[in-house]
């Protein structure tokens, strides 16, 4: 039996909010699908290159009551970065909050507009620690 990965679909309430979120990362719109039967729309960003590995936005245009509020139970999604230190400034110095700062140069944890935890991983050895980030705190659940 052959398997293939296809994508991660999470739910978002607002779709410009959580669509600016994952273009700071660096993903690209690849493929949008508009329901006017079923009133949402999928859209699929992926890394440039990488389209094959899309996260999948479903907004439901007359909003999610009734479902769950918190998506923790999601678990995370997980990016390979170049530079863990340069797309943390990036991030932060857009308004994401570092929920688990890269204080060992290698990982680091932030938080979409819809509390998806979003691990970001540094490419190849880690990076030496280095300040602001080596001393900061965590702010929140990752």
């Amino acid at each position: 039996m052959e398997l293939r990965y296809l994508h991660t679909m999470v739910r978002v309430k607002d779709l410009e909010k959580s669509m600016a979120f994952y273009a700071l990362l660096g993903l690209k719109e690849t493929r949008r699908y508009e329901s006017e039967a079923g009133r949402f729309s999928l859209i699929f960003m992926a890394p440039e290159g990488q389209e094959e590995c899309p996260v999948e936005l479903t907004y439901n245009w007359d909003g999610d009551e009734g479902l769950p509020s918190d998506s923790r139970h999601f678990g995370h999604l997980a990016y390979e970065v170049e530079d863990i230190y340069a797309i943390c400034q990036h991030l932060q110095d857009n308004g994401v909050v570092i929920n688990r700062p890269p204080r060992d140069g290698r990982m680091a944890f932030v938080r979409s507009p819809d509390n998806i935890s979003v691990e970001l991983l540094q490419a190849g050895e880690a990076k030496a620690p280095a300040e602001p980030w080596a001393s900061m705190e965590n702010t929140g659940h990752w």
